[in-house]
């Protein structure tokens, strides 16, 4: 059951709603904390490099290789969704801001999530 749970579209779709609402939460409802040099960076690459891994790793899940296309889109979509997260910060939530610096680490998770997936699990599936 819970390997089953594990393959499913579940985990890749609870993620990205994660990501929704972490990022449509407004800024003063944050804490203050530790100030810690990109940190809010750091958060960003992981969201969407976990969300990559999970999309690719659901899409993945088959006796039968997906073609590359299929991960570059699901590269390309993660992309597309931190962009507009950013677009939608900017106009409909109080407190948070705009930053292209978020949009490159939105963009830099997506491809280290990618990477991971090829790294943690298309060479096991070669060698098989």
């Amino acid at each position: 059951m819970k390997k089953k749970l594990l393959h499913s579209i579940w985990p890749p779709v609870v993620w990205s709603v994660i990501i929704f609402v972490l990022l449509i939460i407004p800024g003063s409802d944050f804490p203050e904390g530790p100030e810690i040099p990109l940190f809010d960076k750091i958060i960003h690459v992981f969201l969407f490099g976990v969300q990559v891994f999970l999309w690719c790793r659901y899409t993945g899940y088959s006796n039968t290789q997906p073609p590359l296309w299929i991960f570059l889109l699901i590269f390309l979509i993660s992309c597309i969704y931190g962009i507009g997260m950013e677009y939608v910060q900017k106009y409909w939530v109080a407190n948070r801001g705009f930053e292209t610096g978020d949009m490159v680490a939105d963009i830099i998770g997506s491809f280290c999530g990618w990477v991971g997936y090829r790294f943690f699990f298309l060479k096991k599936q070669e060698a098989l």
